[in-house]
């Protein structure tokens, strides 16, 4: 599935195949939670913005409009109109941080539906039989995702449920290519570390998923409550432990100097929800920092939001009109928010890649680490 081209330190640079075609790493997988990114972005408007991958929810869409409505009407790829690679959680960290009234077991975790009350029950093998009806190309196991801080014996239990749960996916996975279940043949399994800030846990934990030869593997439980610091010492820990020939997924980072500090310490793919969520408040990124939009000053700024964007919105409209639409409510400005942000972070993404092509990365790292997490002064 992965194949290694070439490292610059601890960085990688790669191509991973899949059922729906190849891309290349590193990359950042844009989250369309629901089957869609929120703020009317459409499959079209993701490719526009050079989206590789999508990254759907299995909660949510378990949830509405089910897994039986998906595959009824051709499967996940067919229902949101997207060819490309796309990668279903597995809603183990939804589960975890949404559901109400959640009661864990061995079995798996019993939670109240947030949508109508009812009870749901997730555990390992309804995780795969829900991503194996949707068809997706990467499908993750289902883990116990545990908030910062936690102390070591409530670390320590989930590492190593996640590990005995993970056994139960890999097993239940099997079954259904066995028999045909899965609407995606080519789906594979990638495998979650677990272990909080603990080193050496997390450690042991990526030792233990890691012989079970998965097609690729995840540092998951990060961005929920630890410092910068902390998640990159993790990241620094765990990924000499990462099998080197089958790609690294850090789940739910973040922003875009996270990004290259994950690249920076050996990661291959990245989602996050942030440059939505930024995008909603009038919040953009740019390669001088971050602008929020809604400030005064931008009132009767006829610039672009970052000049030489060729982004959607970069490319026809002005700072000040963008501030006028968010200031009046019109959904328009948010779309095109969104649409910058998603280009930013591809196309930080490209560069990132060129830069390791050409032998240049620790000059762009130096360069863009101080850059990225700024304010823009314009």
């Amino acid at each position: 599935m992965f194949r290694l081209l070439t490292t610059r330190g601890e960085a990688r640079r790669g191509e991973m195949k899949t059922a729906h075609g190849a891309v290349q790493t590193p990359l950042f997988m844009n989250v369309a939670t629901a089957g869609a990114v929120r703020g009317a972005v459409s499959a079209d408007d993701l490719k526009d913005v050079g989206c590789p991958v999508c990254l759907c929810n299995t909660y949510h869409l378990h949830l509405r409009p089910g897994e039986d409505t998906i595959s009824a009407l051709g499967g996940l790829h067919r229902f949101i109109h997207w060819e490309g690679p796309i990668l279903t959680d597995s809603g183990g960290f939804q589960v975890f941080s949404l559901a109400k009234g959640k009661r864990v077991r061995e079995e798996g975790v019993t939670f109240t539906s947030y949508l109508d009350g009812k009870t749901v029950f997730f555990g390992p093998e309804e995780s795969m039989e829900i991503q194996a009806a949707l068809g997706s190309d990467i499908a993750m196991a289902f883990d116990e995702c545990v908030a910062l801080p936690a102390d070591g014996a409530a670390l320590r239990r989930s590492a190593d449920r996640t590990t005995r749960w993970l056994e139960r996916c890999v097993s239940a996975r099997d079954k259904l290519l066995s028999e045909g279940a899965c609407a995606n043949p080519g789906q594979k399994l990638f495998g979650i570390c677990q272990g909080g800030t603990d080193l050496s846990l997390r450690k042991k934990h990526m030792r233990a998923i890691a012989s079970l030869d998965l097609a690729g593997y995840a540092v998951g439980g990060l961005s929920v409550g630890e410092s910068a610091r902390e998640m990159y010492a993790v990241l620094e820990a765990v990924a000499p432990e990462m099998p080197r020939e089958k790609p690294r997924y850090l789940m739910g980072v973040g922003t875009p100097l996270n990004v290259l500090e994950g690249v920076y310490r050996g990661i291959d793919l990245f989602d996050c929800v942030l440059p939505g969520r930024n995008a909603y408040r009038g919040n953009v990124f740019t390669y001088g920092g971050r602008l929020r939009l809604l400030a005064e000053k931008y009132r009767l700024d006829g610039r672009p939001i970052e000049e030489g964007c060729s982004c959607p919105a970069c490319r026809s409209f002005s700072r000040g009109y963008i501030r006028h639409l968010l200031k009046s409510g019109e959904r328009l400005g948010m779309r095109l928010c969104v649409l910058h942000n998603l280009y930013f972070y591809n196309d930080l993404m490209a560069r990132i890649r060129a830069a390791l092509d050409q032998g240049s990365f620790e000059a762009f790292y130096g360069e863009y680490r101080a850059r990225l997490g700024e304010v823009a002064k314009d």
